[in-house]
């Protein structure tokens, strides 16, 4: 298969990443134009030995990283819409580890070779996008979880993401009332709960009167993958990795705010 036909596929969410990074769609444009040049007149630059999406960004990158504007902390290249300008307050590397692992969706190890970093350095790009997300979106965190170590493992993260756990919850009529008194950011929550209640059943109650990002952390995936009411945007199945609730955390709150700015 051809250099072209193999990256053809790639290239709408190429445009999608680099409008993101930039902050502007004729900016990103403009950088994607750029790197089919440069693989134009120097095919041989693209790397062999990963999958063409994993080549082709990376040689985005490359391109991307090669202009000295761009590592700035507030790229001048476009004027970002207004729900976009507190992605553009991260740091260059940490954003662009972000976007390629919560709006791209590629893995860590995945993010890794994009980026050309370890898996480790990686994983540190993703905890200070965290960190610097939650400088500006810092919230109240309400965790519905019945086993004591599962919940502290859990408010530790929160806890190091910047973030502030108002109560954790060990039964529905605990989570309703921690929810009414608090009025939380966001809401980490099992389904199984410490008196047989539901903590699916909870989080439907709290959100009639509180809409707020919630994600679901559950042994049970299955039992929330039935297309009822609220529907998962974020689950995650225990036993769970650290660094996956964190991106989790950082993207549900992100995402919030840009859904609450639009609708403003």
């Amino acid at each position: 298969m051809s250099l072209p036909q193999q990256i053809a596929p790639h290239l709408p969410y190429l445009r999608r990443f680099a409008r993101a990074l930039s902050g502007s769609q004729s900016s990103g444009d403009a950088y994607v134009v750029a790197t089919l040049e440069a693989l134009v007149a120097e095919p041989a630059i693209f790397p062999a030995d990963v999958d063409p999406k994993i080549g082709l960004y990376r040689i985005f990158l490359s391109l991307w990283n090669t202009v000295a504007l761009n590592q700035r902390e507030t790229p001048e290249t476009a004027l970002p819409a207004a729900p976009e300008r507190n992605l553009e307050a991260i740091t260059p590397r940490p954003r662009q580890a972000f976007l390629l692992r919560t709006v791209e969706g590629f893995s860590l190890d995945e993010t890794a070779l994009v980026l050309g970093a370890s898996t480790d350095e990686t994983r540190a790009l993703l905890d200070e996008a965290g960190r610097e997300i939650a400088d500006q979106v810092a919230t109240d965190v309400l965790i519905i979880e019945d086993e004591p170590v599962i919940a502290m493992d859990i408010e530790i993260l929160v806890a190091e993401l910047g973030h502030h756990v108002v109560d954790v919850a060990r039964t529905h009529k605990e989570a309703v009332e921690a929810a009414r008194q608090h009025r939380p950011g966001l809401v980490l929550a099992d389904i199984q709960l410490a008196d047989g209640s539901s903590g699916l059943d909870a989080v439907n109650e709290l959100i009639e009167s509180l809409p707020i990002p919630v994600i679901f952390i559950t042994a049970y995936p299955e039992r929330l993958l039935t297309g009822k009411r609220p529907e998962p945007a974020f689950l995650i199945t225990k036993p769970f990795q650290a660094d996956t609730v964190k991106a989790a955390i950082s993207q549900a709150l992100f995402f919030d705010r840009r859904a609450r700015r639009s609708a403003a």
